[in-house]
């Protein structure tokens, strides 16, 4: 296993972990860690978002590269993501069940239709 695999590994393992338990740790009332689970959370985003740059770093490529077509599919992404987002909240927090799936399947359509943009950019 080349070593930056190895990094990459061991990095997205561990900032998986922390932002999953901080996730629990903010939603689970029973836990009562709101705080507590906003920091370890933050640290595990913070984890995977450094894995991105240590990864690219190790692989000789430069840190950032961005040009329109970079920018322009990552907020079609936060776009989709947004609305499939809104649409389980719709479902799952304001009892709104048919509008929220209509709105999730959407908010899935736009996310499955960055398959293609993608890979017309290569």
């Amino acid at each position: 296993m080349k070593r930056k695999n190895f990094v990459t590994l061991v990095m997205s393992t561990l900032g998986g972990l922390l932002f999953a338990l901080g996730m629990c740790m903010t939603l689970l009332p029973e836990w009562d860690a709101l705080t507590q689970g906003i920091a370890v959370g933050s640290v595990g985003a913070a984890v995977l978002l450094s894995m991105v740059f240590v990864r690219r770093k190790m692989s000789g490529k430069p840190m950032i590269v961005l040009n329109g077509k970079i920018v322009g599919t990552t907020l079609f992404g936060v776009f989709g993501a947004l609305v499939f987002g809104a649409g389980m909240c719709m479902v799952m927090v304001w009892d709104m069940l048919i509008w929220g799936i209509i709105v999730g399947i959407i908010g899935i359509a736009l996310l499955l239709c960055l398959i293609p943009i993608i890979k017309g950019l290569e």
